[in-house]
């Protein structure tokens, strides 16, 4: 709940009760007392995303929150700089097209949310319009629904305020030219309402040869306080993106091609990728009485992505020639969603709840479709030819489509969890989500080739699944809480992004996610937290990546266990820490070669992370920042044969007030120029560091 919806609802109670007799004056204070102590918001204590006004050590799962101040005091770009500086979670390169992260062992394009609404198409997601960046770990199907079998990313965005006018301009240029601008506006206008606009455009640069791209977003909305109890808010978002796509560079004798951090194994005017994203959204919160509050939110948003690249497979330094790879891939995606969350705190049966109760329907239409590169020198995708700098790749075109799928997705959801306060040492949370998925895919390839094989271009899929969720408190102290949790997730059998059905895997059993987790929270003081936690979780029935084919996946369970510990706030008043760290463990299950148990790592799974961001104010008008980034090697794919060696990664700030109004700041990533290999797609696809890079930026607010 917004600070101050609530106060305005709490305020109007408290003087409607003045009016009534002494026994039930009594009473309702009694329960506005509660109320706005659970519902209290200072800090990093609550979270979005979890849809109750529940403090976050009375939640029995591990949460990161990354704020607004830390995204801009630490010039992070995009949601990988982000998931850097997060424990339990590593990034991946994505194709160099799309936001792609492993959590706690289990990879995803999909388990992406705006304001708590499912965000599961493939692109780079900018930060510029972002109140914080939430990051909950361990299976979330009762709040989320489908996915999110090792954890969720949930960004919430800003609104329009209805309490303060205020303009924020911020520019900022690096050591190789990427640039921004960006403008926040808010204005309060007659009436309760107010208006707020976001706005920024990025020009994308590295140390990569040929890199270069711009990106431009807008997003206007609405705020309107229909009364004490009711407000609504409107907003509109349109990204545009146009960028060179960048694979990285091929693995020679088990490990990164060296010395190549800058040479660009691709053909500049051909990889790119392109996206246009129109996102409209409509939220009514209601507080319908000193008990119970409720919201709906419907989301409209239409898709357009392109990709097109070409890319390394392999690199033979005896013969001194290089294989690259190609395709052009379209996407058009129009997804509708409705959610509604009703939240009670009340009392029952001699102990206080938290009641979420919730319905959501989504209806998701997309349409693919894949062309592969054809070299005339080899008459076929692949191509072989010797290695310089720059790449002189053999002339190609394009082939008729190889895949041309429309797939129509609906899914209805019901959902209900109960908090239940057993005394003041002892909690109880425990909930339940039915959720049907009904996916409908035209295979208009297979289509024209006749029903003769069997298939006739129509395929589908209906998922009926349970999803429980159950976790036990225990607080020997109001600021410490002890928990217990279990949870469970799932995954249609189409895949996070509705493209790997077929004739075998349509009738098989959803992918299934247990998450079962010990943790500790701490408040040591209201501005500084510690959090840990243990954890196991186990897939069944999953689709990996075959290493020997990264165009084609296999069936594989999984076992992912680790520890993660994080500290975030204030130690003084001078001095602000950002510290964690993550030991993770994973393997695949089951796997048998020649009657001998062989379960290899899961790829792009660092055993160890250690992240760690401080900055300490020298006077009102200088602060210092120093960051820290630990990362153990780690395999590029399932097959091991390739692995990513570790590193470590110092960055630093200067921080200078000028005025009340203007700020500049000056970031300096990779402060000791390490070589580093941060992430992968596959064993030929690995993404390659930023050497030293300074950026300056600056921000003036009237």
């Amino acid at each position: 709940m917004k600070k101050h919806t609530l106060s305005i609802a709490v305020g109007l109670a408290m003087t409607l009760s003045t009016a009534h007799a002494q026994t039930e004056t009594t009473a309702k204070e009694s329960d506005l007392e509660r109320i706005t102590v659970r519902g209290a918001f200072f800090g990093q204590q609550v979270a979005d995303a979890v849809k109750t006004p529940t403090l976050l050590i009375n939640v029995p799962q591990s949460v990161s929150v990354i704020s607004e101040e830390q995204i801009d005091e630490q010039a992070l770009f995009s949601v990988a700089d982000v998931m850097q500086y997060t424990p339990g979670v590593s990034v991946g390169l994505g194709e160099d097209h799309r936001d792609q992260i492993t959590i706690r062992g289990q990879n995803t394009t999909a388990d992406f949310f705006v304001d708590g609404l499912r965000d599961d198409v493939q692109y780079f997601r900018p930060l510029y319009n972002l109140e914080r960046v939430e990051v909950l770990r361990g299976a979330n199907a009762l709040l989320f629904g489908r996915g999110g079998g090792g954890g969720v990313v949930n960004r919430v965005t800003k609104v329009a305020e209805l309490d303060e006018d205020f303009t924020t301009l911020s520019a900022g240029i690096d050591t190789f030219s990427a640039g921004s601008i960006s403008i926040d506006s808010n204005k309060i206008l007659e009436n309760n309402q107010a208006f707020r606009f976001n706005g920024v455009f990025d020009t994308i640069d590295n140390h990569r040869d040929f890199k270069d791209g711009e990106r431009f977003a807008l997003n206007p909305t609405y705020s309107w306080q229909v009364d004490s109890n009711t407000v609504l808010r409107a907003s509109y978002e349109y990204v545009d993106d146009d960028r060179v796509v960048d694979r990285g560079v091929p693995s020679l004798d088990g490990e990164p091609l060296m010395n190549a951090q800058d040479t660009y194994f691709g053909k500049p005017d051909f990889n790119n990728t392109t996206l246009e994203a129109h996102i409209a959204k409509v939220r009514v919160e209601h507080r319908i009485n000193n008990s119970w509050t409720s919201n709906a939110t419907l989301q409209y948003a239409d898709y357009d992505k392109l990709y097109q690249n070409l890319y390394p497979v392999n690199f033979d330094d005896t013969a001194g020639t290089v294989t690259l790879d190609g395709y052009k891939d379209t996407t058009s995606r129009q997804n509708t969603l409705l959610q509604v969350n009703l939240v009670g705190q009340l009392d029952g049966f001699g102990v206080a709840h938290t009641l979420l109760m919730g319905a959501e329907y989504g209806d998701q239409d997309t349409e693919n479709a894949r062309r592969d590169a054809f070299f005339d020198q080899s008459q076929d995708d692949q191509v072989t030819f010797m290695f310089s700098n720059p790449l002189d790749i053999p002339q190609m075109s394009l082939t008729d489509p190889v895949r041309d799928r429309a797939s129509e997705v609906t899914f209805t959801s019901l959902f209900v969890q109960d908090e239940v306060e057993l005394t003041e040492q002892w909690m109880v949370v425990a909930g339940l989500r039915y959720d049907n998925f009904d996916i409908d895919v035209a295979d208009k390839i297979e289509a024209a080739n006749g029903s003769q094989d069997g298939n006739n271009g129509l395929l589908s899929s209906s998922d009926t699944e349970m999803s429980p969720r159950l976790g036990l408190i225990y607080k020997p102290m109001e600021n410490i809480s002890l928990y217990a949790s279990y949870s469970k997730s799932f995954l249609p059998r189409s895949g996070d992004q509705f493209l790997s059905l077929s004739l075998t895997s349509q009738a098989l059993d959803a992918e299934e996610f247990e998450n079962r987790e010990l943790g500790v929270k701490w408040n040591i003081s209201n501005a500084l937290s510690v959090n840990a936690a243990v954890f196991e979780v186990e897939r069944e029935n999953g689709v990996t990546q075959d290493p020997n084919n990264p165009e084609r996946s296999i069936l594989t369970g999984t076992e992912t266990t680790g520890f993660e510990i994080q500290m975030v706030g204030q130690i003084t008043k001078q001095w602000e820490i950002n510290a964690g760290y993550s030991n993770l463990d994973g393997e695949e299950l089951g796997r048998v070669v020649d009657g001998e148990i062989a379960n290899r790592d899961l790829a792009q799974l660092p055993e160890h992370k250690f992240t760690l961001w401080n900055q300490y104010s020298l006077t009102n008008d200088w602060r210092l920042g120093l960051g820290v980034l630990y990362q153990s090697e780690q395999y590029a794919t399932l097959n091991n044969e390739v692995e990513l060696p570790d590193f470590w990664r110092v960055d630093a700030a200067v921080y200078y007030d000028y005025s009340d109004k203007m700020q500049v700041q000056l970031n300096v990533e990779n402060v000791f120029d390490e070589e580093y290999f941060p992430s992968a797609h596959n064993a030929n696809n690995i993404g390659t560091g930023e050497p030293v890079n300074a950026r300056l930026s600056m921000q003036y607010k009237f």
